[in-house]
């Protein structure tokens, strides 16, 4: 009996999606902040000639990842500290993000080619009134202050030639003078309507915040194509924004 030979066939290996011919590139994404400033992001979005789904601008989806009208662009919402690791890391190539997150983190991987003009507020030192009517921060030689920005806290007060001595939060900052965790706090002011309430007042502005839209280096250098004229299309946007205000 002749003995049968098996015939064996050889599958090629699929490539991946983003190395077939023709295929589209996969998306540029753009990360967000969540809260009060996506009420400023919106108009700047429409101007770039971005505009998400719906959802994007609810607070009550729970989604993080949103599609927009163009292919090309998704959108991620995160939060605003997170926002700059997504991009300095290249899981995000364009984020939004307040200049005291730069200022804090000092990505060498970002690059922020825009200030967008929106989400104006300033990071300062703050203290009990009772005793900021006391208090000469001239005089200071070490403080012991609450705050979620140790290293500008740390630089600021080092080029003063005063020790900090930083006690991490990430929120409720306002509460550690009144229960002794902290004499002073370090945080983000817009109105100071939460510090009079909790019984605080500024003694200090460290510096001036506003939102900038940033730029993944290596991202910037591979995608120059599409990721050029969205920065010059949110600069643009920026212009609009204050020329209209």
């Amino acid at each position: 009996m002749a003995n049968k030979t098996r015939s064996t066939r050889f599958l090629a290996p699929t490539p991946h999606r983003g190395y077939l011919r023709g295929a589209m590139p996969e998306p540029i994404i753009l990360a967000v902040p969540k809260g009060r400033i996506l009420d400023e992001v919106q108009p700047l979005l429409t101007r770039a000639g971005i505009r998400p789904e719906a959802a994007f601008f609810d607070e009550r989806a729970r989604a993080l990842q949103f599609k927009t009208d163009r292919p090309d662009i998704e959108l991620i919402r995160v939060r605003a500290f997170d926002v700059a690791t997504f991009v300095a890391h290249g899981a995000a190539q364009l984020g939004i993000v307040g200049s005291d997150v730069l200022m804090e983190f000092d990505y060498s991987e970002l690059y922020a080619p825009v200030d967008l003009g929106i989400g104006h507020c300033r990071i300062s030192v703050a203290e009990p009134r009772d005793m900021a009517a006391r208090d000469d921060p001239r005089e200071w030689s070490h403080v012991r202050v609450a705050t979620k920005y140790p290293h500008i806290t740390r630089q600021h007060f080092e080029a003063r030639g005063v020790q900090a001595e930083c006690v991490k939060l990430n929120g409720a900052m306002e509460i550690a003078p009144v229960l002794g965790l902290a004499d002073r706090i370090v945080d983000l002011v817009s109105s100071g309507k939460t510090l009079e309430q909790n019984g605080l007042v500024e003694v200090e502005i460290i510096a001036e915040v506003s939102a900038r839209l940033i730029v993944n280096r290596a991202a910037f250098k591979t995608r120059a194509e599409t990721l050029g004229p969205l920065v010059a299309a949110f600069r643009a946007a920026a212009e609009e924004v204050r020329d209209a205000a």
